[in-house]
């Protein structure tokens, strides 16, 4: 992994503090830029352009998902991790439509951080398995294998894809798993996001996991 240039982005100071201590222990991570609000990350951008920021979503002057907007608006290669004290879906979903790609609760083991970092930058998605469960356990009971998205016409190969997409593996490590080609699945992801209407790996989880195609 490449030397990566990190933005923390957090209104409580102890908490930044604390995280960029862990963070610069890390033989990956390069340099780290604090702010304490997402008007101050977006002006501070314009100097310290990063590889990654965490983001808080709750935050004064500017919160988290117009922070996003902007940041991506600026830097679009930027991989934006969420940051939450609730794993409850209100908390984050609007982040995922704003282009967010990975999602880690605060209480969140440091093991977890570095997976985080590690899986967005080279390309995955990333949920805390906190997230995940509530997510599941809100719709389990408002959806069956029976009432799949049916106005979505997806195809058996698509769902396929999309479990695999789920666990996190690249285009290339589903297409050894499936025996296909790259550009197949290439394909099999373009229309994914099409016919589910996501803007990237992280919309198509959502939808995977509110329409019951993916379970942990």
């Amino acid at each position: 992994m490449k030397k990566l240039k990190i933005y923390l982005v957090d209104d409580h100071a102890l908490f930044r503090e604390g995280l960029k201590f862990l963070l610069s222990s890390l033989d990956f991570v390069e340099e780290i830029f604090e702010a304490e609000n997402g008007e101050q990350f977006i002006s501070g951008l314009q100097e310290n352009p990063a590889d990654i920021a965490l983001l808080d979503i709750e935050m004064p002057v500017m919160n988290g998902i117009e922070a996003t907007r902007h940041a991506l608006e600026i830097l679009p290669e930027m991989k934006i991790i969420a940051l939450s004290m609730y794993s409850e879906e209100n908390y984050y979903a609007s982040m995922i439509d704003a282009g967010a790609s990975g999602f880690l609760l605060k209480n969140s083991k440091f093991n977890e951080v570095k997976k985080a970092i590690s899986d967005v930058w080279e390309g995955r998605n990333y949920f805390s398995p906190e997230i995940v469960q509530s997510v599941i356990t809100r719709f389990a009971c408002e959806k069956s294998h029976s009432h799949k998205a049916e106005n979505i016409d997806i195809t058996k190969r698509e769902i396929e894809v999309l479990e695999l997409i789920c666990k996190g593996m690249s285009n290339t490590e589903i297409a050894e798993k499936l025996f296909i080609s790259k550009r197949t699945v290439d394909k099999h992801r373009e229309n994914l996001l099409l016919k589910t209407g996501s803007k990237n790996t992280a919309g198509l989880v959502i939808f995977a996991i509110k329409n019951v195609y993916f379970k942990i």
